[in-house]
């Protein structure tokens, strides 16, 4: 039997989102990149497909230095407009990216690429799928050599896969 005072129950209230547009979001980010720190960001878009998934997966992301060709990175392809996207190619200064689920390519300079990708919190978990582990590359390895029939890929999944087995 307990005596005393009844404790006063905590209610919690139920966690809200809130959504803010990118050209609000991603410069404050960027700043945050620039001063050193590390940010965690939650995925919107479909363009990274079909690793990645909207609003369901994370990226964890850190200044971008010395890019390279394979790096997925944070990039403001024109003012206030940002892609998470893949590094295909860099001539010079100039630097061509591709969404893995994406068929056209983007272009920035290298200046323009503010964020490099640590790894990704997938399908709710709380490990890290680092961009320098072995599943990243090997995917990466796959996934980039298959880009002449990728489209048939992608509408695949799309179609058929995402109504068989719903994403988490």
């Amino acid at each position: 039997m307990h005596i005393g005072r009844k404790r006063k129950q905590q209610r919690q209230e139920p966690e809200t989102k809130k959504l803010f547009p990118n050209a609000v979001l991603l410069p404050l980010v960027v700043e945050l990149l620039e001063k050193g720190k590390t940010v965690t960001l939650n995925l919107r878009g479909y363009s990274m497909r079909p690793f990645l998934e909207n609003d369901r997966d994370k990226a964890l992301l850190k200044k971008a230095e010395n890019p390279k060709v394979g790096d997925p990175v944070l990039a403001e392809i024109s003012p206030k407009h940002f892609v998470l996207h893949r590094i295909i190619a860099i001539d010079g200064e100039a630097v061509t990216l591709r969404g893995d689920g994406n068929l056209w390519e983007e272009h920035c300079q290298l200046s323009d690429v503010k964020g490099a990708v640590i790894g990704f919190y997938r399908k709710g978990r709380d490990k890290l799928d680092r961009t320098d582990g072995k599943k990243w590359r090997i995917y990466s390895w796959f996934w980039t050599r298959l880009y002449p029939i990728r489209r048939y890929l992608l509408a695949f999944y799309r179609r058929i896969w995402l109504k068989l087995f719903k994403p988490i």
